[in-house]
Parts: structure tokens; C-alpha cells; sequence
């Protein structure tokens, strides 16, 4: 897909990481922008931004894990910029515990922002690329949508399962010629808040050590930037890919997801081990 001046894109968690990475350049190419975001004060942040660069920008507060608000927001994108281009879901939040300790509640916090979000977001717009017969869908998973991690399963099976949907789409949409094209994004470890703003339970932070470690952990292990991997993201649009790994680890995750599964899943448990001696008992 042509990225050109004029279009319009539509970004979900805009307030900051990578969507905000995204607003901002889509707005430096002169693309009309219309985002969106739970967390007004990030998303105002972004709005100020790309405002300026001679593009159009409209903002809204909105839960994707509503899908009548989603819908809703559609039509007032619809209305406010008569069309759409390109629809980038990538709003997300993240989950440590145990499979044992982890409540449905929070589990089912994460799944719907987390898959059903992207669900929300790719079937209230849609309808409205294939009426105008182009356009792209980017919907974001994670290298954790590779392989299963120890006190990551519901942000695993929410990414796992974004990574399905977005398969199916595509074959879907390449059978039906409709001019529509889709792409999964696979990021590894990313410069954003998301490990800052996660769901904890004790015996989870008890393994991976305590919280502000575990902060700093992943900030060690995420090498790349925001703003790189927006641009990585929309070379892959440019060139219409379907499946996209982002930083040298992920390239890393792919490669041990490919081994035979008793073999990756012993590296696993070794490595948990060692953490778990290392952090002491909960």
C-alpha cells in the first residue's frame, strides 16, 4: 500500500509507546490522523505532537474493549474524515501471574483489550476498506504470540490469538480480491511504559524478582526504540507483508519457536528455575 499525503489513519493506543511512534510519523508523511486511547492526558501529549504538520487530527477517548464504543467511534471517524486508509490496532496492556494465582477477572481484563480490541477495531472498519476497495489492517501482536512464557499465559493466548485472526483475515482477503491487505506485527522488547503499567500478583513478581527490577529488566532487554519500530511497521505496509518481526529478539523468539516444543519449553523451565534460585521462595 502507497503511503501517500492525504490518507487517513486510524491508531488505537495512541497515548504513548508505539502508537504514539505511529501517530507522529504518519503525520510527518501528511497523513490525516484519527487516534484514540483510554488515557486522555497521553493522548492529548500525541495529539499536540502531530498537530501543525499541515494534516488533520482528531482524537477520542475510547475502552477498545467496548465494542459499541469502537463501532460508534468508526462512525465518527467516518464522518469527520469521509474515509479511511490504513487501520492500526495496537492498544494493549500487560499481566504477570501464574496460571495458578491469576484471577479471571484480570485475565479477562486482558483478552479484551488485548485480542478483542483488535477484533473491535478490524471489524468497525473494515467494512468501509472494502467498500472503497483498498486500504491496510496492522494489528499488533508479540513475540509473546510465538511461544509461550511462564507467567505471561493470558498475555500469550491474547497475542497467539491476534496472530490467528490476523492469518485468517489475510487469506480471506486475498481470496476475496478486495484490494485489502493485512498485516501481523511480532515486536520484541520495545521502549514503552507497558511493563511500568502492568497487572502483578505477588508469587509472579516473587519469580521474576521484585517490581521495580522487573522494570528494569525489561527496559535493559528493550533495545528498540519506539519511533524505530513505527517505522519498521509502516515499511511493512509499504510493502505489503504479512508478518513482521521487530528487533534482533524477536528474531531470537522465532528462531526457538521453531525447535520441537519438548526442547523449547526445557530452555524455559531451565531458565525459570534459575530465577527462582536466584530471587529466593515468595
Amino acid at each position: 500500500m502507497e503511503l501517500r499525503r492525504g490518507m487517513v489513519s486510524v491508531v488505537t493506543g495512541a497515548g504513548s509507546g508505539i502508537g504514539r511512534a505511529l501517530a507522529v510519523e504518519l503525520a510527518r508523511r501528511g497523513s490525516h490522523l484519527a487516534l484514540c486511547d483510554v488515557d486522555a492526558a497521553g493522548l492529548a501529549e500525541t495529539v499536540g505532537s502531530c498537530e501543525g504538520r499541515g494534516v488533520k487530527v482528531t482524537s477520542a477517548s475510547v475502552d477498545v474493549a467496548d465494542r459499541a464504543a469502537v463501532f460508534a467511534w468508526a462512525d465518527e471517524v467516518l464522518a469527520e474524515h469521509g474515509s479511511v486508509d490504513l487501520v492500526v490496532n495496537n492498544a494493549g496492556v500487560a499481566l504477570t501471574a501464574t496460571v495458578e494465582e491469576m484471577s479471571f477477572e484480570d485475565a479477562r481484563w486482558l483478552v479484551d483489550i488485548n485480542f478483542w480490541g483488535v477484533v473491535h477495531g478490524t471489524q468497525a472498519f473494515l467494512p468501509h476498506l472494502v467498500d472503497a476497495g483498498r486500504g491496510h489492517v496492522v494489528n499488533i501482536s508479540s513475540v509473546f504470540g510465538l511461544i509461550g512464557i511462564p507467567t505471561q499465559s493470558a498475555y500469550c493466548a491474547a497475542k497467539f490469538a491476534v496472530r490467528g485472526f490476523t492469518d485468517s483475515l489475510r487469506v480471506e482477503l486475498e481470496a476475496g480480491g478486495s484490494g485489502v491487505s493485512c498485516t501481523t506485527v511480532h515486536p520484541g522488547g520495545i521502549r514503552t511504559n507497558i511493563a511500568r503499567n502492568a497487572r502483578t500478583h505477588h508469587s509472579a513478581t516473587a519469580i521474576a524478582g521484585a517490581r521495580d527490577e522487573m522494570v528494569r529488566d525489561f527496559d535493559r532487554a528493550a533495545r528498540t526504540s519506539p519511533e524505530r519500530a513505527a517505522r519498521r511497521i509502516l515499511e511493512a505496509v509499504q510493502r505489503d507483508r504479512r508478518r513482521i518481526l521487530i528487533g534482533a529478539d524477536a528474531r531470537v523468539f522465532e528462531l526457538v519457536a521453531r525447535l520441537p516444543a519438548a526442547v523449547a519449553q526445557r530452555i524455559m523451565v531451565g531458565g525459570l528455575r534459575r530465577t527462582r534460585r536466584v530471587s529466593g521462595p515468595s
